[in-house]
């Protein structure tokens, strides 16, 4: 049994929450939206009132927040994680952010005695509730060792990666994989439904062959009744593509097709999409094509 602090309780943190206390944990969650904290309480665990209560004792803690300056400011801002915690503790930051913020998060972590792993995850909503997630973790490898039956409480796929950053660096490369996937499934159902085809069958035998995919199982469905409900919003697959397209101009590296997809992504957030699961890139396609969007 380990003390946890589970900080963000939103769509992925809250299952994954749930799971570390149904599996016999001591869970302290905290969210900025109290009410979300309602499962986990019926889980076993318990609400925090703020991050000093939620830490105080805590083994672990775990942190799954939107973006970098969310995570900069749980860890080091005042009254931060770094100065709350005891010395020594492990911190597991499973949000997604820049891989260049892990690094000095890491250092600052090192330099003050706390043990910080980056574990951002893949496999959206159904993931996490179903705890199939897969985990990509950068840190020591001891810390690795420490945290992994954590991770397998909450994951399916788990390995470590590499060093500090790492885990964000692989995570970067994943949301360009599944938005470019996600644009392709979309543009490939436009396309069947111009010439009439049945769509749902055509997906079907397409998922059957070297076309097939996690993303085209997971998000035909959504397309094909044009729920857009988020598992994960294109807010956040937009902030996701900036650093993928930062990361590779600072690395050297030329990502036609991501960029393009980056663009394609801000458009569909500048047309108000950005609340919709990242499958809405479908409407995006809708709109070039001139078609009415519903």
């Amino acid at each position: 049994m380990t003390n946890i602090a589970f900080i963000g309780l939103g769509i992925m943190g809250n299952p994954m929450a749930v799971h570390l206390a149904n599996a016999g944990h001591n869970v302290a969650g905290l969210d900025r939206s109290p009410e979300r904290a309602e499962d986990l309480v019926a889980a076993g665990g318990r609400a925090a009132t703020s991050l000093a209560d939620a830490v105080k004792g805590a083994d672990v803690i775990c942190v799954m927040v939107p973006d970098s300056p969310d995570v900069q400011a749980v860890l080091e801002g005042e009254d931060g994680v770094f100065q709350l915690a005891e010395t020594g503790t492990l911190i597991i930051d499973f949000s997604s952010i820049r891989p260049d913020v892990t690094q000095q998060l890491a250092e600052q972590a090192r330099a003050l005695g706390f043990h910080l792993l980056d574990a951002p995850v893949s496999g959206g909503e159904a993931g996490a509730k179903n705890a199939a997630l897969s985990i990509m973790v950068g840190g020591e490898a001891d810390d690795f060792a420490k945290a992994k039956p954590l991770f397998d409480v909450v994951g399916k796929t788990v390995v470590h990666v590499g060093p500090s950053g790492s885990g964000q660096t692989v995570k970067a490369a994943n949301q360009l994989i599944v938005a470019a996937n996600i644009q392709a499934v979309a543009e490939a159902v436009v396309f069947l439904e111009a010439y009439g085809v049945d769509t749902k069958a055509a997906l079907e035998v397409l998922g059957g062959g070297l076309a097939g995919s996690t993303v085209l199982n997971q998000k035909k469905e959504n397309m094909l009744s044009r729920s857009f409900q988020p598992g994960f919003r294109i807010d956040l697959h937009h902030k996701d593509m900036g650093i993928v397209t930062a990361a590779a101009r600072e690395a050297g590296v030329v990502v036609p097709l991501g960029a393009l997809v980056a663009q394609l992504v801000a458009s569909a957030r500048a047309n108000g999409d950005g609340g919709l699961d990242h499958s809405a890139l479908l409407r995006g396609v809708e709109r070039l094509s001139g078609k009415e969007i519903g």
